[in-house]
């Protein structure tokens, strides 16, 4: 009797590992497929990126940009919902019905001040002072590659459940995604995938800065600045002294922090007293309720600021961001296939190009080999902040950053805007797309996958309730005018 159970139990593993093994070997068939699919699509999608990048419009301003790849979406036969969550420029595409609901992320804002042509010398272009300092033009369309390969699978019945693409404007500072969860938009959402441009192929496995940000408003007396100077009271006083005493609250904060500021507005002419000012502020830490607190002592001087001039003020809450959710589950998932995928290989003529710009860096660049390098899993320093952290607290999160511009490369920077609109920031985006489509096809092929990435985010959460840091106010449409 013992002999036989234990022979139930052997056949009972054997027909159990075949079963896995037809399981993994179909898993890889439809990635295999998909990355085929993929890449037939490299010159529309390539032409849809540098229409993006060519575009570079502003957050909420993205008018193009959003229509473009609402387009795509829709033509591929995805169903669209447009301006949700009061913002213009956003929208969610859906194909399928039921569960796994998996919800890719997309972007495509530029920066402002960033004009700069595909030149590796800093060579701005005339009229558009705008430029994808950011790499959200190669974002947004390679999320939309990979929506559109999920939906093809979907169609053919080889898989089951429901693809989202949602489209979000005004990440650089306008906090897009906040309005979104806030909506609610993400309840029915299973997992949530993104992925960012970068100079590296990492999975993201470390949190962002919270993040919270204001315009501050003086309102003064203006006067004749040498005739009646005792007639007036200067807003841009106020502004400076509000700047000389936050400054020195640097000496007397967390050294994780981070504050930095703008004059938006100082006056016009220097003969008058500025009867208006204004300055804009970002304040940063990587715990959300220290970011509120300094942000509260930031207040604080802007009200003796004006106390001390004479003038009024007020401020408007502009943006704020949570720190980043990490999950391990499909940090781990995404790893594997990241490296099923593999680095960004580029060409003779890219790795002159490579030497080129990299001049014009400061310190010694890598390799522009490390393109293909595929980073370790592993926790890393990240300054940053996204709105994909508001994302992170409603629903388990995972993404990957990719090597989209040339080894060494910082965000923000014309080097970047240059690497984005070329063809090696294309290979990265083609690169992206297929992980998040591979990770995509684990979560609709694998429910444990999907149920341990939850359960994850349950414990990683506890029982804090998501809260967004901009309080209830609207989006903010104009914050870059």
């Amino acid at each position: 009797m013992k002999s036989s159970f234990i022979s139930f139990l052997f056949l009972a593993f054997v027909c159990s590992c075949i079963a896995q093994g037809k399981n993994t070997n179909k898993t890889d068939a439809l990635k295999n497929e998909t990355a085929a699919s993929i890449q037939a699509g490299y010159e529309a999608y390539k032409k849809i990126a540098l229409g993006i990048w060519d575009y570079a419009e502003l957050g909420y301003k993205e008018i193009k940009s959003s229509a473009l790849l609402k387009n795509t979406l829709k033509d591929s036969g995805f169903t669209i919902e447009e301006a949700v969550a009061g913002m213009p420029t956003a929208f969610i595409a859906s194909y399928g019905s039921g569960s796994p609901v998996i919800v890719l992320l997309a972007e495509y804002d530029a920066l402002p001040g960033l004009s700069q042509n595909i030149s590796p010398v800093k060579t701005p272009i005339a009229d558009k002072p705008n430029g994808h300092g950011c790499g959200h033009n190669l974002f947004g369309t390679g999320s939309v590659a990979a929506g559109i390969a999920i939906k093809k699978l979907l169609v053919a019945g080889k898989i089951k459940g429901t693809i989202k693409v949602f489209g979000c404007p005004a990440e650089e500072g306008g906090s897009g995604k906040v309005y979104l969860v806030r909506e609610g938009l993400f309840k029915n959402a299973d997992i949530a995938l993104h992925w960012h441009p970068m100079d590296h192929n990492a999975v993201i496995y470390t949190s962002a800065l919270a993040n919270k940000s204001a315009k501050f408003r003086f309102y003064g007396i203006a006067s004749h600045a040498s005739m009646s100077p005792e007639q007036g009271r200067s807003a841009l006083d106020a502004v400076e002294a509000m700047n000389n005493m936050v400054n020195m609250m640097r000496e007397h904060i967390p050294q994780e922090a981070r504050i930095h500021y703008v004059i938006t507005n100082g006056g016009k002419a220097p003969n008058v007293v500025p009867d208006f000012a204004e300055v804009y502020y970002y304040v940063r830490h990587p715990d959300k309720t220290v970011a509120i607190s300094l942000f509260d002592r930031i207040v604080k001087a802007a009200e003796g600021a004006a106390l001390g001039t004479g003038t009024k003020m007020d401020y408007e809450i502009i943006a704020g961001t949570h720190d980043l959710l990490i999950n391990k589950t499909l940090a781990g998932n995404l790893q594997t296939n990241l490296e099923k995928v593999g680095g960004v290989i580029y060409t003779e003529e890219e790795k002159i190009f490579a030497a080129e710009i990299q001049k014009s860096f400061l310190g010694k660049a890598p390799s522009a080999d490390s393109a293909a390098i595929i980073k370790p899993l592993q926790i890393k320093k990240d300054q940053g902040s996204t709105d994909v952290g508001d994302v992170s607290y409603v629903v388990p999160t995972g993404g990957v950053e990719i090597a989209t511009w040339v080894p060494g490369t910082s965000a923000h920077s014309w080097q970047a805007v240059a690497s984005s609109g070329r063809d090696l920031g294309v290979k990265g985006m083609i690169v992206a797309a297929k992980a998040l489509a591979f990770t995509a096809i684990d979560l609709f092929t694998n429910p444990d996958l999907s149920e341990k990435a939850k359960e994850e985010f349950r414990n990683s959460k506890g029982d804090y309730q998501y809260k967004a840091l901009l309080g209830d106010r609207k989006p903010a449409l104009n914050y870059r005018d």
